[in-house]
């Protein structure tokens, strides 16, 4: 078995005015790369943000009281944590230097998944409007071109309660089931699984993660060929909700 992970180079700058399926294309034929039956491929989520305009110009952002007093508690910006809140349905945690929040989406991250890194001093990104939407938009435009079978995925990094460092999540999809569901298959025992579930979508972005990086490293489009469970997990009707727990059964909050 041989998983590829494939990075596109030649990725020029996005800003409101990109066709983020126009510009995968335009990539491809540069880097004279044939995209395949079965591939998935994994968009970096600052990218749809800017595609879509959806950037926040901070010095443009009001502040409140409880903006101010939170900045002051951490250490931030009083636009970024007003930026914060206006992105969160529930503040959840306030730590040292960071907001726990879940946004609007159902997302359950730091500082509600605004991030500063790979955009232009005095903005920032928020997790894109509809990630799903997004997705299915590029997916179906890409599938209509070439006749073929694709999954694609937004990805963003994320920390994880309980553990340090960043990884690469789903918070996007379209063409595959983001969770794989083994419950009633058997192990290498021949016992029955009971309650297995894996966050398939979360794997291949914390795979893709690896060539995407965190800084310069100019790669946000990876190309994931050889998946094998592609056909069993293929689905064009869900998106990323799956993987959300609902708030009743987090132990956490509960």
């Amino acid at each position: 078995m041989k998983i590829e992970l494939i990075g596109l180079k030649h990725i020029s700058i996005i800003n409101e005015k990109t066709d983020l399926s126009k510009l995968i294309i335009n990539t491809l034929e540069k880097q004279k790369f044939n995209i395949e039956d079965e591939d998935i491929i994994l968009i970096a989520e600052t990218l749809v943000s800017k595609s879509e305009n959806n950037i926040i110009e901070l010095d443009k952002i009001k502040t409140s009281e409880k903006s101010i007093k939170i900045a002051k508690k951490i250490g931030k910006k009083p636009e970024l944590i007003e930026s914060i809140l206006n992105e969160s349905k529930e503040i959840i945690a306030i730590g040292g230097d960071f907001i726990i929040a879940e946004t609007k989406h159902g997302f359950v991250c730091a500082n509600a998944g605004i991030d500063e890194s790979n955009v232009e001093s005095g903005f920032a990104t928020p997790i894109p409007i509809n990630p799903d939407k997004s997705a299915l938009k590029i997916r179906e435009t890409l599938e209509n071109k070439y006749n073929i079978n694709l999954a694609i995925i937004i990805t963003d990094t994320q920390g994880r309660a309980f553990r340090n460092g960043a990884v690469g999540l789903a918070i996007g999809s379209s063409g595959i089931d983001p969770l794989w569901k083994r419950k009633g298959e058997k192990d290498l025992y021949g016992k029955e699984l009971q309650t297995t579930e894996i966050a398939i979508a979360d794997e291949l972005s914390a795979a893709a993660s690896l060539i995407m990086g965190q800084a310069d490293e100019g790669m946000p489009i990876v190309i994931i060929r050889g998946f094998p469970n592609f056909r069993n997990l293929r689905n064009t009707e869900k998106g990323i909700k799956s993987l959300l727990r609902p708030k009743e059964q987090d132990v956490f909050r509960s």
